[in-house]
């Protein structure tokens, strides 16, 4: 495994780990409706950029870098 492909995989493991977080909230019956749109805005960036990441590391791993 590269250096990139080492950090493409820690960044998916941090965003991973922040979506559980933002979910865990989301379970929450007390969150008030305002502040679940915006967790659920939140999570939607977060797996754009965890399918961002994935991809990118896809393509480093296939053009052998």
């Amino acid at each position: 495994m590269s250096a990139d492909a080492g950090g493409a995989d820690a960044a998916i493991r941090d965003l991973a780990g922040r979506l559980r977080e933002l979910a865990a909230r989301l379970a929450d019956p007390e969150v008030a409706d305002e502040e679940a749109a915006e967790l659920a805005r939140r999570a939607a960036d977060l797996v754009s950029e965890a399918g961002n990441e994935i991809d990118r590391a896809l393509r480093e791993s296939d053009s052998g870098g």
